[in-house]
């Protein structure tokens, strides 16, 4: 024989799909997951007890017991191999020896309740087969030989049997009279299919029909009802109606025991089931937590103040919790209800916290469902309660997104600056990659290109930072946007700038010829002008010679006597010069006399 194809995994995948197939109640598709996973591991005990658990669920107990007995093949003290035998045992009806495997793991580990519960249904379910031992009284009259004629008589007993046909099962089973109301609350909506096979047993011309592979229908009938007539007797036996009546009646008594709660059991059921509610939506199941959260706060709305002191704010948490569900499964409306619920305890119980965390989540839903108006107003509304700078700058980055995909692109531009610098603060190289991004975009709507690529080459330099390699690449393929953009840009320019340097020069020739007419015209004007002054001059000139030859005579009169006046003068000044010069020559002539008299009394 081949050898069986490897299925192509790994161990831990296919057990982890398997599990995540099993919580959705999906076990006819964990079922082969469980199977490839054996196939890598033979003979692992934990994943033998969850393909029993599916072998269960899916009604297959034969399967689900050979299982169950391989886990506990190597290891004959594994808790769950003898719990999950126990269970099969019990569904499969052999109560007596589900008690005995529930009493040995409940030995190897008495700390676990689904033991000891699995010892008290089963030992109900005895009693409810065969009555209370207490009723039974053993008398012993004779002598042991009692036992030898038993066993005769059972040996004739087997000599006389005989084989029964299903007509004569059917009839036998028949002639137990039973309850139909009895039967309706134990079969539920099979009692329905069962009154329906018992009307096609009186068409005579039907049962006397054959299938088209030969099998008659009066067979599939008959195997149908008593199917039906097991599964009657199995109930009757596991919960006969006095059972259900007393468990009815012991489920009441604990919801009233359970009414009064400890204070400590109550914070611990509310820690738990917060626990549960975060896990199942982190883990891919908002569904279940979604009902999770309904059915914990039905629970404590129906709890008193006094055993829940926060319970409105309990409440609002728990509708925080159900509208993060919803977002997830797409339920926009609901969520968005479920939030204004929230914000509306939170706003009752003045609870600054709740307050911001739902209109942090209302903004999200408004921006989801494309309403970035509202989103907008309601992110500003929650502006004043941010407490760090990382929440102002992931506030500051929305807002300015909601902006962008308003087509206003100053605010955005504006708030992604704000969130640029709270990154800054903060020192997160994420959000300034996502901030210097959104500034940049702003302002490639802004047509201001040169800045748009300085903020996306920053960008880029934050991308290789963090190692994001998508980042980069969209970063890339930006820039080369931006960049054709701005050379388009600038050759517009230079057109711009050639088509006004033509129309320049065109005005400056039309300047030129009417600056030439009007100098011309100024200089026609100019020569008017001079040959009238220059007729005037003349005028004055001739004029002014009449004037001169008039005044000549007189002037050449006292010209002559100033002469003499002056010549007077001149021969007097020439006297009083020539005195001087001979008072100096007699004074020079006394200091040579002194000067020859001192230097002969020297030689002396």
């Amino acid at each position: 024989m081949a050898e069986a194809e490897v299925p192509a995994g790994t161990f831990p995948s296919f057990v982890a799909e398997g599990t995540l197939l099993v919580r959705r109640g999906e076990h006819d598709k964990a079922l082969p997951c469980f199977t490839n996973a054996l196939q890598l591991r033979p003979g692992d005990k934990h994943c033998l007890v969850a393909r029993s658990k599916c072998y269960l669920k899916l009604g297959d107990t034969e399967n689900s017991l050979k299982d169950a007995e391989a886990s506990l093949q190597n290891d004959k003290t594994f808790s769950k191999g003898l719990y999950q035998k126990a269970e099969t045992l019990y569904t499969m009806g052999d109560f007596e020896f589900a008690l005995v495997f529930y009493h040995r793991g409940y030995r190897l580990r008495p700390e676990l309740q689904k033991f000891r519960l699995g010892i008290q249904k089963s030992q109900e379910a005895i009693v409810n087969c065969i009555g209370s031992p207490s009723s039974v009284k053993l008398e012993n009259k004779e002598d042991l030989c009692f036992l030898s004629r038993q066993a005769e008589s059972k040996k004739a007993k087997q000599k006389v049997q005989v084989k029964l046909t299903k007509d004569q099962k059917r009839t036998s089973k028949q002639e137990r009279v039973r309850n139909p109301q009895i039967e309706r609350q134990l079969l539920g909506e099979l009692y329905a299919d069962k009154v329906y096979l018992e009307k096609l047993l009186k068409d005579e011309d039907l049962m006397k029909s054959t299938t088209k592979e030969g099998i008659k229908v009066k067979d599939l009938v008959l195997s149908g009802i008593t199917y039906l007539d097991t599964r009657t007797e199995f109930w009757q036996q596991q919960k006969p109606i006095y059972a259900r009546v007393r468990e009815r009646k012991l489920r009441q008594q604990r919801w009233i025991r359970d009414k009064k709660r400890k204070p400590t059991e109550v914070a611990r059921y509310i820690v738990k089931s917060m626990e549960d509610i975060d896990m199942l939506l982190t883990g891919g199941s908002p569904e279940e937590s979604c009902k999770k959260a309904e059915h914990v706060l039905k629970t404590i709305k129906g709890w008193s103040d006094d055993e829940v002191p926060n319970k409105n704010e309990l409440i609002g948490n728990l509708h925080n919790c159900i509208g993060n569900a919803q977002i997830e499964m797409g339920q926009m409306d609901a969520a968005l209800q479920s939030h204004k619920t929230d914000l509306e305890f939170a706003r009752q119980n003045n609870l600054p916290d709740a307050i911001s965390r739902a209109l942090d989540n209302i903004g999200r839903v408004y921006a989801r469902i494309g309403k970035f108006q509202q989103a907008i107003d309601t992110w500003e509304e929650k502006i004043p309660m941010a407490k760090s700078s990382l929440e102002k700058t992931w506030l500051f980055h929305e807002i300015g997104r909601c902006y962008l995909e308003l087509n206003k692109a100053e605010e955005a531009q504006n708030y992604g600056e704000k969130s640029l610098q709270s990154a800054d603060e903060e020192g997160d190289v994420e959000w300034q990659l996502n901030a210097s991004v959104l500034v940049a975009q702003a302002q490639v709507k802004l047509k201001d290109y040169q800045a748009a690529i300085i903020n996306f080459e920053k960008a880029l330099e934050k991308a290789k930072l963090i190692h994001n390699d998508e980042a980069q690449q969209a970063i890339i393929i930006a820039l080369d946007d931006v960049s054709k953009s701005f050379i388009k840009e600038l050759k517009e320019g230079e057109r711009e700038m050639t088509a006004d340097s033509s129309k320049d020069d065109d005005c400056s020739s039309e300047y030129t010829e009417d600056s030439s007419k009007k100098n011309t015209e100024r200089e026609e004007s100019e020569e008017s002008d001079q040959s009238i002054e220059n007729q005037t001059n003349e005028k004055q000139e001739e004029d002014a010679e009449k004037n001169n030859e008039e005044e000549y005579g007189n002037d050449k009169e006292e010209g002559n006597e100033q002469e003499n006046e002056e010549c007077k003068s001149n021969e007097e000044d020439d006297d009083y010069d020539e005195e001087e010069e001979e008072e100096e020559e007699t004074s020079m002539g006394e200091r040579e006399d002194e000067d020859e008299e001192q230097h002969d009394s020297a030689s002396e």
